[in-house]
């Protein structure tokens, strides 16, 4: 686990691995870190050198001004730069673990972005591969894993614990003590109780109210959040590996990074 840095002694390149929604507001937190830097007089942390995308239709094309290098599979062609990997929706939330574990990085290349205005405690920590987009509060003794987006507005309270690849949606707010599981997806301006447990790939819908330990592999919404049914199955398909791989059924777990 890391803490932010604000800046650097030297710039690094970063490779942004996606080039969808989330992809584009990670390239544009780090456009906005690089101009805060400047405007106090410090060297910038990154250097944005491109996007990489397993869709060809992108190859050679600009996104938002940002040249689409290639696959994603470039990535090992530039030992040189770092990278962060930016996919993942409602609809495929286990997409981002799966495509870390077939890029089989070392934990040294990946980058942590932090736009800046996020407030991030001196207390709190961060996990390699993180994303913090605008304004979002980490308040106290607050641990988020690896390779996590945290989307605008979102708020984390004293002793959170965020596990590994985790998604927190625009809004969410997480009482304090709360432990999200591995992969979980909050949904948009989801209010989560305090000393709540969220299970591994889990998703809550937007909007809810969770007032109750969440399953892992469940979905639930409502306001107070109830079960509606079994997580899709790629969520699954990932709760089974993580089943396989440390020998335990489906209670809630978190990342390791984060416990």
């Amino acid at each position: 686990m890391t803490a932010a840095v604000t800046g650097a002694a030297a710039t690094e390149d970063l490779l942004i691995v996606g080039a969808g929604g989330f992809a584009r507001e990670t390239a544009q937190a780090v456009r906005d870190a690089a101009a805060a830097d400047l405007a106090a007089d410090r060297v910038p942390r990154w250097r944005l050198a491109g996007h990489l995308d397993d869709d060809p239709a992108l190859h050679g094309r600009e996104v938002d001004g940002v040249p689409v290098l290639g696959g994603s599979a470039l990535v090992h062609e530039r030992p040189d730069a770092r990278a962060v990997v930016c996919v993942g929706s409602p609809r495929d939330y286990g997409v981002r673990a799966r495509l870390v574990r077939r890029l089989a990085l070392p934990e040294s290349r990946y980058a942590t972005v932090v736009h800046p205005t996020a407030a991030l405690s001196g207390s709190s920590v961060l996990g390699p591969g993180t994303v913090l987009l605008a304004h979002c509060v980490l308040t106290a003794a607050v641990r988020v894993g690896a390779h996590v987006a945290v989307m605008p507005h979102v708020v984390l309270t004293h002793d959170d614990e965020v596990g590994d690849f985790a998604t927190l949606a625009s809004g969410v707010r997480l009482g304090g003590g709360v432990r999200l599981g591995r992969g979980a997806y909050v949904g948009a301006g989801a209010l989560v109780r305090e000393y709540t447990e969220v299970g591994a790939w889990s998703l809550t819908g937007m909007g809810s109210t969770v007032l109750a330990d969440v399953p892992a592999g469940e979905v639930w919404a409502g306001s107070p959040a109830r079960r509606l049914r079994e997580a899709g199955g790629p969520a699954l398909d990932e709760l089974r590996a993580d089943e396989l791989e440390t020998g335990r059924g489906p209670e809630t777990r978190m990342g390791s990074t984060a416990a």
